[in-house]
């Protein structure tokens, strides 16, 4: 899973970002596919920027989805989901080209992840009717799990733009393709068309949207013998609908975790600290925690920050945050400040050295 959200830090809304990526081409540290320069890779001073890059992401992924089932998607501005997040604009438009492909990622994130657990749930092989029920239980079941996540993608998916318009055809399609091969099974089966299936396909998503909708607090899952029974009855007949219907789903355990986004934020070293998180900013606890007592120019050549101003007031802001502590008698004496992590401080470190430590050997 850590693999996965990595390979789509950037690259979830690239073929969306394209444009905007070139008309900032010419910006300091990035290149013309939109990525910073050097992503991916160990900075100089060993903390790997790829890493605050995913932390980014993920927040803003999460913020999408709070800020979503809040006002709706018509009404979410990427104001909205930065504050949530607690991410810049600035980092919003390095990662996306704008709200559509935020959510465009988004739901990429779903699909992969259900992917997985319809891989996981063992359908290949066993005879249509079978696979196409538990693949219904394995999709019901992870929208009653994340019920935010399932109104997002089924509901205000709606909403999206072009891109999410044709993503959501796309996976529509594919599953009329898994119900048209109920033609094969048998000679009234054949008298059905390709249409039958996209017509399943379109009644079942109608149903499943309706309860998202209005909120419908019974379990999606619970659907799965009325379903079958519409889906089997031009294939197989009434009876086979009949027992399909009556049919009590199974119990399904969650085989594939949370989301990556959402399980990615759920490890974000940060998440109790209301601050945003950048690489200099993860650059200048890391230098801190390494050489306790460092004054300001230090902490700016460990960060690779030249101006001195902008150095001294995020030193200051992180002390008032509660993360640094100054020992130094500062320019109030004509001394150096000297910097030293607080408790909570050396707590954030160490997740940050712990995240990325663990998603350098998950890769």
């Amino acid at each position: 899973m850590a693999r996965r959200l990595r390979s789509r830090a950037v690259s979830a809304s690239r073929s969306a970002a394209e444009d905007g990526a070139r008309r900032r081409a010419g910006s300091e540290g990035h290149s013309a596919t939109g990525e910073r320069v050097g992503a991916g890779l160990p900075a100089r001073n060993g903390f790997p920027r790829d890493q605050v890059t995913e932390i980014q992401r993920s927040r803003l992924l999460v913020g999408a989805v709070g800020a979503i089932e809040e006002h709706g998607y018509a009404r979410t501005t990427v104001a909205q989901i930065t504050s949530r997040a607690r991410v810049s604009r600035r980092t919003f438009y390095e990662l996306f080209e704008d709200r559509d492909a935020c959510l465009a990622a988004l739901i990429e994130d779903v699909i992969e992840l259900l992917e997985g657990e319809l891989a996981q749930a063992g359908l290949d092989g066993l005879p249509w009717r079978e696979r196409v029920r538990g693949g219904l239980e394995v999709i019901f079941s992870f929208f009653d799990r994340e019920p935010a996540l399932a109104r997002v993608c089924i509901v205000q998916g709606l909403r999206g733009g072009q891109a999410v318009l044709e993503r959501r055809e796309q996976v529509l399609a594919r599953i009329a393709r898994v119900l048209d091969e109920g033609r094969e099974s048998g000679a009234r089966a054949s008298d059905c068309s390709p249409l039958t299936a996209e017509g399943l396909v379109g009644a079942a998503f109608g149903i499943v949207h309706a309860r998202l909708l209005h909120r419908d607090r019974g379990p999606l899952v619970a659907l799965t013998g009325e379903l079958m029974g519409l889906i089997v009855l031009p294939y197989l007949g009434p009876a086979a609908a009949r027992r399909e219907q009556t049919r009590v789903p199974h119990a399904l355990a969650a085989v594939g975790g949370r989301p990556p986004a959402l399980a990615a934020a759920e490890q974000d070293p940060l998440r109790d600290v209301p601050m945003r998180i950048t690489y200099r900013t993860a650059c200048v606890l890391q230098g801190i925690a390494e050489r306790p007592g460092i004054n300001n120019r230090q902490v700016a050549e460990h960060a690779g920050v030249q101006d001195q101003g902008q150095i001294s007031k995020l030193l200051a802001r992180l002390e008032r945050l509660g993360l640094t502590a100054n020992s130094g008698q500062g320019h109030a004496k004509g001394e150096p400040n000297a910097w030293a992590l607080t408790p909570l401080g050396r707590q954030v470190a160490q997740r940050l050295q712990v995240h990325c430590t663990n998603q350098s050997d998950a890769a």
